[in-house]
């Protein structure tokens, strides 16, 4: 008992020794909450490897459900924020209310919302567009693509790639058999889709 308390306090103080930049959080759907695949092999565990390897030394907290909506993450930022108070938050939601059919200014308002509750607390934001498939009708599909882009301009964070960039179309052998949710073997790729786009982030002042 004494030995493993020992290892305990060790383990801590390893801790507590190591300087943590800061934390990110991910506020996210299904596309980031691996979704049919291991925990360890969705691309936010893969980000925060590749954050331990390149000396990054923050923290990921993954705060995505499958399923959310802007409307849904909005409602539940709140205690996260006061919980985590993260440096630097990766936005990566819209796809489920696009797919409801959801009111496009419904969805910019919720998005504008959350942006706002990040940067109350100073937080650096990347925002990650999405997309939904043509059958929902041209009108409505570039409405939605073109709501980050104005939202990344009007509150001044940072816009992303689309998360499946070259993912859907190019490689549809990556994706689970629903079309939507990509396998484990897409994961490396997803990161890298966000990765040049999230870099500049993890060295800039904080405000």
């Amino acid at each position: 008992m004494i030995k493993r308390l020992l290892i305990i306090v060790s383990i801590n103080c390893l801790l507590s020794a190591t300087a943590v930049a800061g934390n990110i959080l991910v506020l996210a759907d299904s596309l980031s909450a691996s979704y049919g695949i291991a925990i360890e092999d969705g691309w936010v565990a893969l980000l925060q490897e590749r954050l331990r390897l390149q000396g990054y030394n923050y923290r990921v907290i993954n705060a995505s459900i499958s399923g959310d909506t802007t409307a849904g993450a909005a409602a539940r930022l709140g205690p996260l924020l006061e919980r985590e108070r993260p440096d630097i938050a990766i936005i990566e939601l819209g796809g489920n209310d696009g797919l409801r059919g959801l009111p496009i200014t419904e969805i910019r308002d919720n998005l504008a919302r959350i942006i706002r509750q990040f940067k109350r607390l100073n937080s650096r934001v990347l925002l990650l567009p999405m997309q939904i498939p043509p059958n929902y009708g041209e009108v409505y599909t570039t409405k939605l693509t073109g709501i980050y882009a104005e939202l990344a301009q009007a509150e001044g964070v940072r816009l992303g790639r689309f998360i499946l960039d070259k993912i859907v179309l190019e490689h549809p052998e990556l994706m689970q058999d629903d079309g939507i949710h990509p396998k484990a073997e897409a994961q490396p790729m997803m990161l890298d889709n966000i990765w040049n786009d999230l870099q500049p982030l993890l060295t800039e002042p904080a405000r």
